[in-house]
């Protein structure tokens, strides 16, 4: 009897099949031989699984291609109705991010290049200008993260001292990262001060010795504290720092930049309000800001100073790329009435549900041209993003008729992954999330997705 192994073919021959030609047009061939060798191998663990003809074999190396593209980062559909999605990128860029990022990629461009003068310059007074502007800051410096940005103030304000926070505020951010084992990696000393719940003026003065170096207060803006609860706000802090001479520094986290009362969201201050208190502030530039990802440091001239002259920056500096999209989502703010329409995640706080139907109706109505039964339905989104924590905003999805187990998992599986929800045994795409500039290949992408499933 024959070995069943030794009737398959050879990498070699099937590299030079007209069946792998296609593949070898859109792959590098070492990356195609090496996906044959693989095959091949397992091919050889289980024969009768073995694909029979050339035509099947690059069938087999055309998804195991796919499959490794699809481990790449790579374009999603956010159909959950989670507008800032941290697993999913968090905020989408602007139009003009997005032009300013390919301007500056694709050549040379003025990082750290002072054209007046003629001699080297800095990346850090790109954006220092505007954030000054906008916010009435004296100072800005922007560096890759709002968790490298409060590492950096405290080390250098509190490097080897004591920093004074509630116990109320160390809080657990996505990751599992730790707001108190970051302030840890600073250099600072912890000092917990008041309960769980309860923290007032007096614990922060009780506290306060020759080794303070800071005092910091952390904006709860992922979940609310409720019932018998004391917190100290900004203000009294503002004051508290001011008479004691020591550095206030306020973790604030979403960026927001203008109030969104308006939409029926209160309570998130904005980052002017928080800057007037005399802070110092950190934030994030890719949260409720609508910018890419980044730390944005606000505070006196003196200290930003110190702060951009510490060795830390330079290992936590920005690319031009973020630069270029940073700055050309704060232009935006000049304008508030554009920045709410042109910035994408302002603008999806702020769509009325009624423009946000006939989308979901024309959805459902391709849909259902197809074959596939769908229907709309109210819907409730999230801010997401740590911000709003508790604010449903009312919204508008597409459910599809099905196992929702089973049709969640095909459009995930789509070439561009379209992920949604389950809510009620019912699979769920919220229009709300999913960009209009997304619209046109939205349905076909999903159609695809639920035809090959069903195959």
């Amino acid at each position: 009897m024959s070995d069943p192994r030794r009737a398959l073919p050879s990498v070699g021959v099937l590299l030079q099949s007209d069946a792998l030609r296609p593949l070898l047009d859109g792959f590098p061939r070492s990356l195609v031989a090496e996906t044959l060798r693989g095959a091949i191998d397992a091919a050889r663990q289980d024969p009768q699984e073995a694909p029979d003809t050339p035509d099947a074999w690059a069938a087999r190396v055309r998804e195991e291609l796919s499959l490794r593209e699809r481990r790449l980062l790579g374009p999603a559909f956010n159909a959950t109705g989670v507008i800032l999605h941290t697993n999913l990128g968090r905020a989408p860029l602007a139009d003009v991010a997005i032009e300013a990022i390919g301007r500056i990629a694709a050549g040379y461009a003025t990082l750290e290049y002072d054209v007046e003068l003629g001699t080297r310059g800095s990346r850090h007074v790109h954006c220092a200008e505007l954030l000054r502007e906008l916010t009435g800051a004296e100072d800005a410096l922007v560096v890759n993260n709002c968790a490298a940005a409060l590492v950096l103030a405290l080390n250098t304000v509190a490097d080897g001292r004591e920093a004074i926070v509630s116990r109320g505020e160390l809080i657990e951010i996505g990751g599992s990262f730790r707001v108190p084992t970051i302030m840890a990696k600073s250099g600072a000393r912890l000092v917990e001060v008041g309960t769980t719940n309860r923290t007032h003026v007096a614990d922060y003065e009780a506290a306060i010795g020759d080794a303070t170096g800071a005092i910091v207060k952390v904006h709860r803006s992922n979940f609310v504290i409720g019932g018998y609860t004391a917190d100290v706000g900004l203000e009294d802090l503002a004051a508290l720092a001011s008479r004691t001479g020591i550095p206030l520094l306020h973790d604030f986290g979403s960026g927001l930049m203008l109030p969104l009362d308006d939409h029926g969201l209160h309570g998130e201050p904005t980052a002017n309000s928080v800057v007037r208190t005399g802070a110092m502030v950190v934030m994030s530039g890719d949260k409720l800001l609508g910018g890419p990802q980044a730390g944005i440091i606000l505070g006196a001239s003196d200290v930003i100073a110190r702060i951009r002259d510490n060795p830390l920056t330079r290992a936590l500096r920005v690319d031009k790329l973020t630069i270029a999209a940073l700055q050309a989502t704060l232009t935006l703010y000049r304008d508030p009435v554009r920045a709410v329409s042109a910035i994408p995640i302002l603008a999806m706080i702020s769509m009325p549900v009624a423009l946000l139907r006939p989308r979901a109706e024309r959805i459902a109505a391709a849909l259902g041209a197809a074959g596939v039964a769908a229907t709309v339905t109210d819907s409730e989104a999230s801010v997401g993003g740590g911000a709003f924590p508790t604010a449903r905003i009312p919204s508008c999805a597409v459910a599809l008729a099905g196992d929702a187990v089973q049709l969640e998992a095909a459009a995930r599986g789509a070439y561009t992954p379209i992920i949604g929800r389950i809510a009620d045994d019912r699979f769920l795409l919220d229009v709300r999330t999913i960009l209009p500039r997304e619209d046109a290949t939205f349905t076909p992408t999903l159609l695809r997705a639920l035809t090959q499933r069903s195959r």
